[in-house]
């Protein structure tokens, strides 16, 4: 399992980062962030390839890439389908950026599919040789957010999403090789993941590698030498 974090900022660009979007090989994005297609593009990793989205939350700067992706798959003649597989309520949130960035683009008749489906709080779903678990978190975001979890037959990977802390994260990411874990603030701030928090349930993880990414401007000055820390290009 390849992983390239073409993507590890947070919603602002803090750091000069890109938004979060996590290719899992070549055929897999976790997160879609909107400036997903200049991250993929930067890193040789072309969209066209890509298979399946795994969406955890339906914020701008972790789907909003989705459209994006579609509409440049539809002028470079692709012809593979595209699974997405987010939130309830994934595909009114997909049909309604499309419709106020590009009218009319959600009803245009393509080389390819787009099949939209749905977590299910601790239901693994089967795509390909690919095992996909959600692990609700808490993290407001107009419709339920999730941890999630990428098992193929030899390795796995878990990302936490954006979310304050939850013990939901422990399950997710249980015995993962590698745990991608939002780090957003030092201290605790509703919603989002502090690194005074997550240091306090450190030990309690048994993945086997645990990387920070989406951090503030306020965790990126911080002293992060006890932390391994995500950077766009990354490649685990």
């Amino acid at each position: 399992m390849d992983v390239t974090v073409a993507g590890s900022g947070d919603a602002f660009g803090s750091g000069g980062r890109f938004q979060t979007c996590i290719a899992v090989g070549t055929h897999t994005l976790i997160d879609c962030g909107t400036t997903s297609l200049t991250a993929l593009r930067q890193q040789s990793l072309d969209p066209n390839e890509i298979r399946t989205v795994v969406i955890t939350h339906l914020h701008g700067d972790h789907f909003g890439g989705l459209p994006f992706l579609i509409l440049d798959g539809q002028f470079r003649r692709r012809t593979e389908d595209l699974t997405v597989i987010g939130p309830p309520g994934t595909q009114a949130r997909l049909t309604d950026a499309m419709e106020t960035l590009f009218p009319g683009s959600s009803q245009v008749q393509r080389r390819f599919g787009v099949h939209v489906l749905e977590h299910a709080d601790g239901r693994t779903r089967q795509v390909d040789e690919l095992a996909v678990t959600p692990y609700e978190v808490r993290h407001a975001s107009g419709a339920p957010a999730y941890a999630v979890r990428l098992q193929t037959p030899g390795r796995s990977i878990t990302y936490s999403g954006d979310t304050e802390w939850t013990d939901a994260l422990l399950q997710a990411a249980d015995e993962a090789d590698l745990f991608l874990c939002e780090g957003y603030s030092t201290t605790p701030v509703r919603w989002h993941m502090d690194l005074e928090t997550l240091a306090q349930y450190r030990d309690r993880f048994t993945c086997r590698q645990l990387v920070l990414t989406h951090l503030s401007p306020t965790a990126l000055a911080a002293d992060l030498s006890d932390w391994s820390v995500a950077s766009d290009g990354m490649r685990l």
